[in-house]
């Protein structure tokens, strides 16, 4: 039996690009300044922070062999930074506000059902809380009128996900090259790739991919 390998693009590392011609300075920049994430958090308090990486870590599992996204730390900048969207759905309140609200909600709701906070449930209780969060059954007075159902979609899922996916193991994993400047895409048709993309490996190609992939500049 063929064992899959860990990852579709192996031996592919986007930070490889940094110093070519993919990347200019403004792209470094901006990417020097997400791998420069405080691990320790600047805006929420220790009880928030404990909230949240459980709570990350129910909405994006990582795999363990893999060197982790630091999700919540990555959300928590965005907090401390007041990085908002350019938009608000007006039954939320403002970022920092939503989810210290949310955070402390939902730690609510685990105590009243389970006496015990968000982190310190079994990953079955999380996920039972989360799907009834998704579904607006949340009601607690800690919501302060905030919607649960919504908090989850435009806050949770928004938030978490998108800074996942803004991170550069992100990209590595997905075979992503960062962001299309100076450099850009040529090759735009489907099943194309431009030579510093990443190869995805097929079944008895692995070495291939990863040969290429070492390669990608």
């Amino acid at each position: 039996m063929t064992v899959p390998p860990v990852t579709r693009y192996p031996g592919y590392d986007v930070l490889n690009k940094r110093d070519t011609s993919s990347w200019d300075a403004a792209t470094r920049s901006v990417i020097d300044e997400r791998l420069a994430t405080p691990r320790d958090p600047v805006f929420l308090n220790a009880v928030e922070w404990h909230a949240l990486i459980a709570l990350c870590a129910r909405i994006v599992p990582q795999r363990s062999e893999a060197q982790p996204v630091p999700l919540a730390a990555l959300v928590d900048t965005k907090l401390a930074k007041n990085r908002g969207d350019g938009y608000r759905d007006a039954r939320l309140p403002p970022l920092g506000d939503a989810w210290r609200t949310g955070l402390a909600a939902l730690d609510e709701e685990c105590r009243t059902r389970y006496e015990l906070p968000f982190a310190s449930l079994e990953r079955a209780q999380q996920i039972e809380l989360l799907e009834a969060m998704q579904r607006g059954e949340l009601h607690c007075a800690a919501w302060n009128g905030m919607p649960s159902d919504l908090f989850f979609a435009e806050r949770v899922l928004h938030d978490v996900c998108g800074a996942y996916y803004s991170h550069p193991q992100a990209w590595s994993e997905i075979g992503f090259g960062g962001p299309a400047n100076p450099r850009g895409y040529v090759r735009m048709n489907i099943n194309r790739r431009d030579p510093w993309e990443a190869s995805e490996a097929h079944p008895g190609h692995e070495e291939q991919a990863r040969k290429e992939n070492e390669n990608a500049r």
